[in-house]
């Protein structure tokens, strides 16, 4: 029997051979609880820590080469009905631009969390989105930007979803380094995501799915006061004996 703890926190050490070779030995156990309680699971902890700014993008990046190569031991079984996503996301850069470095982590995220995610890379116009939607099933289309020049084109994916009469059953969620909330309320995007850790919750948050509270520390307790010393009792001098009077 392997201990699924050590999964996870090869997950979170992003120590990949040791990862592949944990989850190899795990197939014996429910696939489920291998990727809820081993790869998920430390890829829940490097999400809070991303938060928390106790980990930068290239832990995250590390974590996550580690966690794919679990899921690419548990995929086929997956794939064969074993255990049902979250959800299908489809995910891309925008139409006109060509980076992807903030793309590729937000996908990294939402595949750790246990979301089935289409990438459809950069550059993508509306069509492919509305594509993915229709044919495999995506409820939730993420968008990026790095451009303020191609900003334009999440408006254009949100009015073609509409369009096309998926709006209230496909969400639209964006991200990009000048995208805004306030932007995401004038386009009509049903959420935003100032990073990559967020954007997790804000998929959950929108396909209905409850967020997990990340566990408070446990407190303290406080330490014993020890005993108040006895004071040493004052011994009281005699008194002075009178002396006679001379006769």
């Amino acid at each position: 029997m392997v201990d699924l703890t050590k999964i996870r926190d090869g997950v979170i050490n992003g120590k990949a051979d040791e990862v592949k070779k944990l989850v190899q030995e795990a197939l014996s156990e429910p696939v489920k609880e291998v990727l809820f309680q081993g790869l998920i699971a430390g890829m829940n902890v490097v999400g809070t820590k991303f938060k928390n700014n106790e980990f930068y993008v290239p832990e995250v990046l590390i974590a996550a080469r580690a966690m794919k190569t679990g899921m690419a031991i548990l995929e086929p079984i997956i794939k064969g009905g074993a255990i049902q996503p979250l959800g299908k996301v489809a995910i891309g850069t925008v139409k006109g631009d060509l980076h992807d470095i903030g793309k590729n982590l937000v996908a990294m995220m939402l595949q750790g969390a246990g979301f089935e995610v289409h990438d459809l890379g950069i550059d993508v116009p509306p069509e492919k989105f509305i594509e993915a939607a229709k044919t495999q099933g995506c409820t939730l289309i993420g968008l990026s930007a790095l451009l303020t020049t191609t900003m334009p084109q999440m408006k254009t994916v949100v009015d073609e979803i509409a369009k096309a009469g998926l709006k209230g059953q496909v969400k639209v969620i964006i991200g990009g380094a000048p995208v805004t909330q306030s932007y995401a309320d004038e386009i009509g995007a049903d959420g935003y995501a100032p990073d990559a850790a967020s954007a997790v919750d804000v998929a959950k948050k929108l396909l209905g799915i409850p967020v997990e509270k990340p566990a408070a520390p446990a407190k303290e307790a406080a330490p014993a006061k020890a005993p108040a010393a006895k004071k040493p009792t004052a011994k009281k001098a005699a008194a002075p004996k009178a002396k006679k009077a001379k006769k």
